[in-house]
């Protein structure tokens, strides 16, 4: 243990003695590499992502990783550069994810939306068939990723504004939305092709 830098002096020390520290589980060790480096993380992640909430919650994310699984190797470079790709892959990967979704939604907002302008006879049949659909999957869904979809996409709310509403972390938010959209993707196959 006489590795490990003492709590009053973490603050002085080299990024790799506080990885060490926080490898011991030392949560002063975390925050002070917070400190040091959340503005970088944070900077990066709000250039690729272009939006400030998202870029906060990516922030958390990567620190929250790094308390989780500390896997920086200082023989494989700066800890700046291994925070900031870390961050880099993760931005990228929620892009993708949300692209994902956005298609998904934009594919199905008109099913799923009651005030779209009425179509022929023939494809109101169609369009009545798949919405049933579409309702029996999302009545399928567990409550609480049920609620957060339909304030989403039925009431327009922004992820922060259900996070309020609901009085539940932003995170879970995004989680929730996710998994839900999953299911429905998995659900609604049959309907894709």
């Amino acid at each position: 243990m006489s590795d490990v830098p003492r709590l009053s002096d973490l603050p002085s020390r080299s990024d790799s003695e506080l990885i060490e520290a926080v490898k011991a589980r030392q949560p002063t060790a975390l925050s002070v590499l917070y400190d040091r480096y959340a503005g970088l993380v944070y900077g990066l992640a709000l250039k690729i992502m272009a939006n400030a909430t998202d870029a906060e919650d990516l922030t958390q994310e990567v620190f929250v990783t790094l308390w989780r699984k500390p896997s920086y190797d200082v023989r494989r470079g700066s800890l700046s550069s291994f925070l900031c790709v870390l961050t880099r892959s993760r931005a990228i990967d929620r892009l993708r994810s949300k692209g994902s979704q956005q298609r998904f939604l934009e594919r199905w907002q008109p099913i799923l939306s009651a005030d779209t302008p009425t179509p022929a006879p023939f494809e109101q049949v169609s369009i009545e068939e798949r919405r049933q659909v579409v309702q029996e999957a999302l009545s399928q869904l567990p409550e609480n990723q049920r609620q957060i979809l339909e304030l989403l996409y039925y009431q327009g709310l922004s992820q922060a504004e259900v996070s309020r509403q609901l009085g539940i972390p932003l995170g879970t938010v995004k989680t929730r939305s996710r998994q839900a959209l999953f299911k429905l993707r998995s659900s609604l196959q049959p309907l894709l092709h």
